[in-house]
């Protein structure tokens, strides 16, 4: 039986190790590529041409969910799953929209984390029973959740954006991490302030980084 070939990409050596350990002990699976930035897996992957990718939300030079846009614009039939510390409510519903096929906390056990690679391998969506059943509540009746937070409001770029605002990344950092001129990124942080009704950038900086404490 041929070994189902996948592809981690993930910023952290020792992140990938692990991965690619649990994942080389499995009968059935192989890892036949890895790449820490958006720029390296994208060509990676191109090149490689995995069975499916293990897709980490922040990388070193921009967003999982926008490599999950790229890699789907070029192959639609792309099998993709993010693995990530952040809180699944906050992104799953996020990077299914973008094209990948499920979602699996870090904080999960192993045996969690080579289930959802078999589900989305075999055409089938991968995400907990708890975010499920989320889902399928908002779907059944009809209007959206009532414990929905604010910055869900937020575009996938200025929730990226947003993030790094939190991280203490400056605005011309941002810049060259995401290609973007700093004229760009300012006119996303105006955009992100006014969406979250904040006054001035100091209060976005402090909400930035509230919200990423309390998001992983």
């Amino acid at each position: 039986m041929r070994k189902r070939r996948i592809m981690i990409v993930d910023d952290h050596p020792v992140v990938r190790q692990g991965l690619a350990i649990l994942i080389n002990q499995q009968p059935d699976l192989e890892v036949c590529a890895e790449a820490a930035s958006v720029g390296e897996a994208f060509k990676r992957y191109t090149e490689a041409v995995p069975d499916l990718a293990i897709i980490d939300l922040s990388l070193k030079d921009g967003s999982g969910i926008e490599l999950i846009k790229e890699i789907r614009a070029r192959n639609d039939q792309a099998k993709m799953l993010v693995t990530s510390m952040h809180d699944e409510s906050l992104f799953a519903e996020r990077v299914l929209r973008a094209g990948a096929k499920g979602y699996v906390s870090k904080q999960e056990a192993t045996s969690d984390i080579i289930d959802a690679c078999r589900q989305v391998l075999d055409g089938r969506v991968y995400l907990s029973s708890t975010m499920s059943d989320q889902m399928l509540n908002r779907i059944v009746s009809g209007s959206e959740s009532g414990n929905e937070s604010i910055v869900d409001s937020l575009s996938d770029r200025e929730l990226e954006v947003f993030e790094m605002i939190g991280r203490g990344i400056t605005t011309r950092q941002i810049a060259a991490k995401l290609e973007l001129s700093p004229k760009t990124v300012e006119t996303y942080r105006e955009n992100i302030k006014a969406k979250l009704n904040l006054p001035n950038g100091a209060a976005l900086t402090r909400h930035a980084v509230q919200w990423l404490l309390e998001s992983t």
